[in-house]
Formats: C-alpha cells, sequence, structure tokens
C-alpha cells in the first residue's frame, strides 16, 4: 500500500482533490451517490451507470467480476482516489477480488441485516434483494453471524430494478410487483424490511404505502457514505475544497431517455456522458 503510505505533502494533496468513484449496475447507485453528496458536499464524484448491462442479479459471478474490473480501470483513469461499488451483487460477487486487484479504497454494500435486527421489534425481518444477492455466499455469512437470534424472510425482486431503470417510480405495474413482494414478507409477520438493492429507494414510496407505518424500512445508503468518509478520513484523503463539487454521469444505456432518466432519479440537472 505505499502509495497511500507516503508522507510527501504534496502527493497527499494532490489525491485529496481527486474525485470519488460510484458505479452500480445501473442507476439504483445514484440512491448512494446522494447520500454520499450530502455528507460529503465538496467531493467531486464520478458515477458510471453500467444499465446495459442491469440487472447483475442474473449474471454469474464471473461476468460481474469482467464488469467491475472494467468501469474501475475506466474510473481509475478519471483519477478516481476511491470506489464505492453500489450495488449489493456486485459487491457479492466482485469486491475481494477488485480489493485484492487495486491499490486504492474500495467500499461496498452490506444488506442491512445487522441494523434491522437491532430495529425490529419481533425479531421477524424482512430482506428485499436480487437473486444474485440472496444466493451469495456474502449474504448467507451475514445471516450467519447476525442472523442468530431473528427469523430472516427473503424475497427475490424479479423485475423491479428494470422498472427504475425505465424511470417508471409510481406506474400501477411497479406498485403490482411492490406488492407481490412485499406480501409474503408481511404474512411471516415482518416488522422490518431491508432494502437489499440500491435501486430500491426509489420505489420507498410506492413500498411505504403497501406496507404500512408499522413497519420500519431500512436504507444502507447513508451507512455506506459514512465508511466511506471514515475511511477517506484514515487516509487522510477527504477534500479540504470548500466549494460544492461537481457530479459527473457516464450511462451506456441505449434507451432514448436515458439521460432524463438520471436526471429525474438524481432531481436536478445532470452532466451525462455516455460510454
Amino acid at each position: 500500500m505505499t502509495a497511500l503510505t507516503m508522507t510527501d505533502q504534496s502527493t497527499t494533496h494532490h489525491m485529496q482533490h481527486r474525485p470519488i468513484a460510484v458505479f452500480d449496475s445501473g442507476v439504483g447507485g445514484i440512491s448512494v451517490l446522494q447520500h454520499i453528496h450530502a455528507l460529503l458536499p465538496n467531493e467531486q464524484l464520478l458515477y458510471v451507470a453500467d444499465s446495459l448491462h442491469a440487472p447483475y442479479g442474473n449474471k454469474s459471478p464471473q461476468e460481474i467480476q469482467s464488469r467491475c474490473i472494467n468501469i474501475t480501470d475506466f474510473l481509475i483513469s478519471k483519477n478516481a482516489k476511491a470506489i464505492v461499488v453500489a450495488c449489493n451483487t456486485a459487491t457479492a460477487a466482485a469486491i475481494d477480488m477488485m480489493r485484492e486487484k487495486y491499490n486504492l479504497p474500495i467500499i461496498g454494500m452490506e444488506p442491512a441485516v445487522k441494523p434491522a435486527a437491532e430495529a425490529s421489534r419481533n425479531g421477524i425481518i424482512g430482506v428485499l434483494a436480487t437473486t444474485g444477492t440472496l444466493k451469495s455466499a456474502q449474504f448467507a455469512g451475514l445471516l450467519e453471524s447476525y442472523g442468530r437470534n431473528v427469523k430472516v424472510v427473503t424475497q427475490a425482486c424479479v423485475g423491479l430494478v428494470e422498472c427504475v431503470e425505465r424511470g417508471e417510480l409510481q406506474t400501477e405495474n411497479t406498485l403490482r410487483l411492490v406488492k407481490k413482494y412485499c406480501q409474503p414478507l408481511l404474512e411471516e409477520g415482518a416488522d422490518t424490511i431491508v432494502l437489499g438493492c440500491t435501486h430500491y429507494p426509489f420505489v420507498r414510496p410506492l413500498i411505504e404505502r403497501v406496507v404500512g407505518d408499522n413497519v420500519t424500512l431500512i436504507d444502507t445508503g447513508a451507512a455506506v457514505a459514512k465508511q466511506l468518509q471514515k475511511r477517506l478520513a484514515g487516509l487522510d484523503l477527504l477534500s479540504t475544497n470548500p466549494v460544492l463539487a461537481d457530479v459527473k454521469f457516464w450511462t451506456n444505456s441505449q434507451a432514448f431517455d436515458a439521460e432524463q432518466v438520471i436526471e429525474a432519479l438524481w432531481k436536478q440537472k445532470a452532466d451525462v456522458g455516455f460510454l
């Protein structure tokens, strides 16, 4: 880790002003990007939406790893000082390999089984996630370590990522899927539900409508932003730039309205490039 332990002040100073990069299998990670931008407003941010290959949930670990390498190499070529893998499926499939391969801080997602266990009153937790996340060894390990005293009910949400990718956050079809996937969790008595995919916070209003006020929803974006801040502070890589920094997006989506979808989720004008 020589690059990060250099005592040469000018190098550290130069590193501090480099951007933080965030990527996802599509636009879902923008939910994490919002938390990072809110916590670290003067950090320059880069975001890659790998929408052409979304969802990752039905791809093999090898395919996902090769996408992660491809995108990480691109982001490092753009001078990234840290990488946030804003995708639960990609974290499960690729983060260990990425940490071995790359010499910079890499932050991943974790389905929030632990905070959910702490928030739950009756010990029954629901997890909404993609098939890829639920099948992963990483998820099994989380259940092993945190799920001992709680009952965890999991639900794979096929098709929900695609709704968010199309920007369909309020449609009848999306509501139908949300009802279908929340129902089994409610029937099992879950009083806490984990949004185990970065796309799902964008349909949170629909989920709240379906599950009602007595169910706590857990979104992991804020925890990831805090973890990123902690890692960068520890390495003296936090930006000392006093002004609000800019955010640059890239997508390889072939949808005609890809830019509009990104702006709708980001909730402001966005500088979008095409890969």
